[in-house]
């Protein structure tokens, strides 16, 4: 029987975008494992973005998406809501909502059309709020809080979603180090529960954290695999010219910047 571990959460084929009249990602197929974190990252203006738009259903696309196994595009919408999770790059909300009222959006897909949200979706929200330390602003509205904080409550809004596969872009973004590792903390305890995580980070250290790596440039995959792998350190190094190199440090893999040369 095969490992529900070694399936595929999301699977492209043939997959190619376009940004106005740009061709931005070029015939990708790839398979992203179910129950692991797949980190996305590659130099400014590889696709990265575009890609996981593209694998959200959020940017037309040709070529096809399946999730869990099923055609992304064949799924009802209230369906693919519930099954992927999606936290955006620069995502907005009303300043005036409350940050309950923000996180209690992702369970929408949940609830039938102007129902009153159920005991279920308050536990879901509480607990989303409490994993991003956003709980105790609950009753506070967005535009009151600064842009990690902002932050930290659209990442609970997708947590709340509780969906088995969550993509997200830039998740780090206004995020000091202490809640990048709090961040990582909650993807962890995604991963235990047998949630599917993708991400596209620009933080190359935090992205090798990750399970595997996708590593992109010019709307193309370069290479696909684990991050603790000497091929993906290569070709990870090789994408950003070989400014960046691969160390091992306490028990884990960073990137170190290498100075130009004169």
């Amino acid at each position: 029987m095969k490992n529900v571990m070694d399936s595929a959460a999301i699977e492209a084929i043939n997959l190619s975008a376009r940004l106005g009249n740009i061709e931005v990602l070029h015939n990708i197929s790839l398979a992203l494992p179910q129950g692991r974190w797949t980190s996305i990252v590659g130099p400014n203006g590889a696709g990265k973005s575009t890609l996981l738009k593209a694998l959200a259903h959020v940017l037309p696309h040709t070529g096809t998406v399946n999730l869990l196994g099923r055609p992304l595009n064949s799924l009802p919408g209230r369906d693919r809501a519930r099954q992927l999770a999606w936290l955006g790059q620069n995502e907005t909300s009303g300043d005036d909502l409350t940050v309950l009222d923000v996180a209690l959006l992702g369970r929408l897909p949940h609830q039938a059309w102007l129902a009153a949200p159920s005991a279920a979706d308050h536990t879901a929200v509480e607990q989303a709020l409490r994993a991003t330390q956003a709980w105790d602003w609950r009753h506070r509205t967005l535009g009151q809080l600064s842009g990690g904080e902002r932050q930290r409550v659209l990442l609970a809004r997708a947590l709340a979603v509780q969906a088995p596969v969550l993509l997200m872009d830039e998740p780090l973004a206004n995020l000091d180090p202490p809640h990048q590792a709090d961040w990582l903390e909650v993807v962890h305890c995604l991963l235990m529960a047998g949630t599917t995580v993708v991400s596209v980070l620009h933080e190359i250290t935090i992205a090798l954290h990750a399970d595997q790596m996708v590593i992109m440039a010019q709307g193309r995959v370069t290479h696909q695999g684990e991050c603790s792998d000497v091929a993906t350190h290569r070709a990870l190094e090789a994408v950003f010219d070989h400014r960046i190199a691969i160390h091992p440090l306490a028990g884990q893999w960073v990137a170190l910047p290498k100075g130009p040369s004169f």
